[in-house]
């Protein structure tokens, strides 16, 4: 189990991003949230009681459930945003914003918590609470990790409608879904991905270039050409959208005559992308 110390940096600084979210535009405008912390809001507004010790109990506990079906790593990442969150929760509680305009609210508090979500589940850990149903869902069902957690939310915005009437409860529905898609962002737009497949008469110097230049490891495959009846390698490889441009460039200049097909990948499993239990 390897986390450096960037890594649970961004795991506080989600957290952090997540408090803001909820004290700063979420509460004021008397909303609804998803998961753990939208039933701690549906406590805070019936009975009063804040949402940092009612989100740290309620997470303390569904983290016994995240133990048997995530990794120690994740495990160790999920338990340092649970206290990470219920702190920045206490501290932040004041800094609210009394807008007038709700929409902005619903709109700004989901955006914030989405980004603080994804910038947790990138380096491999969870917020406990529905995320770690999510993860689950993700690794048993192969489903996406942002619309597991949206399904679950759902759940729990049914629920808040004992507390807050059905306009503000379809308003944290739209912030809901604002916040996937900001989640989405942070997984797949901070960790893109591309495979690249090359077919080239000289494949052993582009395959050089791709694992020493680049740093990615290469597959060969067997081809043969249909019309020429030719046998010959073809190059696959998965690299990061950052590294297309620049192999590109290299292919070209050691085979003008190289056929390169770039492909959209959705999830790797492997060293030097996202973390998975």
């Amino acid at each position: 189990m390897n986390i450096s110390f960037k890594t649970v940096m961004i795991v506080i600084l989600g957290c952090f991003i997540f408090s803001i979210g909820v004290n700063t535009f979420i509460i004021p405008a008397h909303l609804g949230e998803g998961g753990v912390t939208g039933l701690s809001l549906t406590l805070l507004y019936a009975f009063g009681w804040s949402p940092a010790w009612t989100t740290l109990l309620m997470n303390l506990v569904l983290l016994v459930v995240g133990y048997k079906f995530l990794s120690k790593r994740s495990m160790v990442l999920t338990i340092v945003a649970v206290i990470t969150l219920a702190v920045f929760l206490k501290v932040t509680e004041s800094w609210q914003l009394h807008l007038d305009e709700v929409l902005v609210s619903t709109v700004f508090g989901g955006f914030l918590v989405g980004i603080g979500i994804g910038l947790i589940v990138i380096v491999g850990g969870t917020t406990a609470g529905t995320t770690i149903l999510a993860r689950i869902a993700h690794k048993y069902l192969d489903v996406s990790t942002s619309y597991a957690l949206l399904f679950f939310d759902l759940i729990v915005v049914v629920i808040s409608l004992t507390v807050i009437p059905v306009e503000k409860a379809l308003l944290t529905t739209l912030g809901l879904y604002i916040g996937t898609k900001a989640m989405d962002f942070m997984i797949e737009g901070l960790n893109p991905k591309k495979a690249v497949t090359i077919i080239s008469q000289n494949p052993e110097p582009i395959a050089k270039m791709l694992d020493e230049d680049i740093g990615r490891g290469v597959t060969l495959l067997n081809g043969k050409g249909y019309y020429t009846k030719r046998e010959t390698d073809v190059l696959y490889c998965v690299i990061n959208k950052i590294q297309l441009t620049r192999a590109k460039r290299m292919i070209r200049k050691i085979d003008a005559e190289a056929f390169v097909v770039v492909h959209d990948v959705r999830d790797v499993l492997g060293n030097g992308f996202i973390p998975e239990d």
